[in-house]
């Protein structure tokens, strides 16, 4: 088995707005290099004690930068090892044709996730339900077909010009409701406002996740003391390298060290995500 890291972000920050990088620490970040060598990233997820991690990019060209180009970009980084780096790349919510899209980055790019992100992209992702972004639908259908999980950004951002109104993990009951088959990733539980909400989700459907990335580890259980009885639908992310989260294995060993029982810790880190992301051969 083995762990996964179900949160890190390997992106193409040279095409980042100023603003955003400056928040993050770009240009001069110590991990800039791992962008043009994914055999060094390897070797530092080997050093930091993780066998999968989980390349989490979105297309949010009005707030962070980010354009459709970042999907290639993980698609082709990913080439190095496929099983081990796990392609997620993204889809504008009002893509003129979401089917074809989601269609073209499983098949031709090989992705294994899609992030949306509601602060950073502007939208509800129940907004299908009133007509307004009716391509919502075929978006979240088009991922049941092709077995793509959907990672949702929920719980604030501090970026520019993010929405936090769109943040609410709440607004996916709709989603789960409507689309049983589809795995639902709730990125970050919700913190630091809707965690009760994000673990309502979770312990009600069974096609979501809760994911505790960004939250500092020694934290974990402040923000989710019925975790431990949570285990079996909870996914390890470090939000790598994000504000405040400078080292893998430094994240990893502080997870590990909360307090969790031997068999919750294996259910986190290395069981639950073989279910959202099952192992594959050779693409």
């Amino acid at each position: 088995m083995g762990v996964t890291d179900c949160h890190v972000h390997i992106n193409p920050i040279w095409e980042m707005r100023p603003d955003a990088a400056e928040l993050l620490g770009f240009p001069g970040a110590a991990p800039v290099h791992f962008l043009k060598d994914p055999a060094a990233f390897l070797e530092y997820l080997d050093t930091s004690g993780v066998d999968r991690a989980a390349l989490i990019n979105y297309v949010a060209p009005d707030v962070i930068g980010y354009t459709e180009k970042a999907n290639d970009f993980v698609s082709e980084y990913s080439r190095e090892n496929p099983e081990r780096l796990l392609a997620v790349g993204g889809i504008r919510p009002d893509h003129p044709d979401p089917e074809k899209e989601v269609g073209r980055l499983a098949e031709q790019l090989h992705l294994r996730a899609i992030k949306l992100h509601p602060p950073h992209q502007g939208f509800r992702p129940n907004a299908y339900v009133d007509g307004e972004l009716p391509g919502l639908r075929a978006i979240y259908g088009a991922c049941v077909r092709y077995e793509l999980p959907v990672i949702f950004h929920t719980g604030t951002s501090v970026f520019p010009r993010a929405r936090n109104r769109f943040a609410d993990p709440m607004m996916l009951d709709d989603v789960a409701v409507d689309f049983p088959d589809l795995t639902i990733v709730l990125a970050h539980g919700g913190r630091p406002i809707w965690m009760e909400s994000a673990v309502f989700l979770t312990r009600r459907f069974p096609n979501v996740w809760l994911e505790v990335s960004g939250i500092p580890p020694a934290r974990v259980l402040e923000y989710f003391p019925t975790l431990p009885r949570l285990s079996d639908k909870v996914l390890f992310g470090t939000d790598w390298p994000g504000p405040g989260v400078k080292d893998i294995r430094a994240n990893l060993e502080a997870f590990r060290a909360v307090g969790l029982s031997t068999s919750a810790l294996e259910q986190i880190l290395e069981l639950n995500p073989l279910r959202v992301f099952p192992r594959r051969g050779p693409t």
